[in-house]
């Protein structure tokens, strides 16, 4: 029986990884703090905090046919590194496509450029030098997953389910949206890409691979979800000035507009996922019903403020 070790394995992703290697038989161990919640049952738990020195002392010694890493954190990835590498047989760690630096094109592939990692305190750089890190402790041993929006069970972002559940609560009153011209959605389900991690475990891939699912234009995906609750109000459009005037963000998070990105970060939402389907990465439908969005209140305060004849 395979020997696993899932560096986390108590939060959203490395649960539903853990969650997923038991089902395929995989004896699995998860090394986490456990802030995040209790290992899945049947994992081995082992709580550590993870910038202690001792925190690799119960698992530093057994002989791993794989490690998968969740964290981003320079530190603590180049700690796992130099407690683990040399027992493991191979090794996964989990990046981002927030690592590229160029936003601007569409369809870039995995040998697009990323950051140079000079401010730590930056997601994406943080990023590229844990993988950095990875690579030269790991070499061909090593496959880099870039995994881009996530959704599905136990999402807690309401990024995605935002725009379902406002046109519900809308019944068939005028709804807000940005402006979707040259805009796209670019999400995948938790559970795919964890399928595609034991999968490719189980195949010791290596390299990197964007693990992001089919762009599709914003107004395709706002028309989907407002067939999904039966929604037929007006879709009104604001601008982007407009809307960042009134203190609406992006992306995510309270009053804010979710999945809408500023114009110059477009290819940020077109990443290839050649690769990805080329090594048997598969895609379902998303229904999951918010911890981002607008409010009504403020959307209908909004929209009271538009001057725009303008609709999707």
């Amino acid at each position: 029986m395979e020997k696993i070790l899932v560096l986390g394995g108590t939060g959203w992703l490395g649960r539903e990884i853990t969650r997923q290697l038991l089902a395929a038989g995989k004896d699995v161990t998860c090394l986490a703090r456990g802030h995040s919640g209790d290992a899945v049952p049947g994992a081995k738990a082992i709580y550590a905090d993870r910038t202690q020195p001792d925190a690799y002392a119960a698992v530093q010694h057994v002989p791993w046919d794989d490690v998968i890493e969740l964290s981003y954190h320079p530190q603590v990835v180049a700690g796992a590194l130099d407690a683990l590498s040399g027992n493991a047989k191979h090794w996964i760690l989990i990046s981002s496509i927030s690592v590229y630096s160029n936003l601007e094109q569409p369809g870039e592939a995995e040998d697009a450029e990323v950051y140079d990692p000079v401010d730590l305190s930056h997601y994406g750089h943080a990023k590229v030098a844990a993988l950095r890190a990875s690579t030269q402790a790991l070499a061909n041993r090593l496959l880099i997953a870039r995994p881009g929006l996530i959704a599905g069970p136990g999402d807690g972002s309401d990024r995605f389910s935002y725009w379902v559940t406002a046109m519900a609560r809308a019944g068939n009153e005028r709804i807000l949206i940005p402006d979707p011209e040259a805009r796209y959605v670019q999400v995948i389900d938790v559970r795919d890409i964890a399928a595609w991690i034991v999968e490719a475990s189980s195949r010791r891939l290596t390299g990197t691979c964007n693990v992001v699912g089919t762009a599709y234009p914003f107004a395709q995906f706002l028309r989907s979800a407002a067939k999904a609750v039966g929604y037929s109000g007006q879709m009104v459009i604001a601008d982007d000035d407009w809307l960042v005037q009134r203190g609406v963000s992006y992306w995510a998070g309270p009053r804010s507009l979710p999945l809408w990105i500023p114009i110059d970060d477009i290819g940020s939402r077109q990443r290839s996922n050649k690769k990805y389907r080329e090594t048997g990465g598969g895609e379902r439908s998303l229904d999951r019903p918010r911890r981002s969005g607008l409010s009504r209140a403020e959307e209908c305060e909004l929209l009271a403020d538009l001057d725009s004849g303008r609709s999707l």
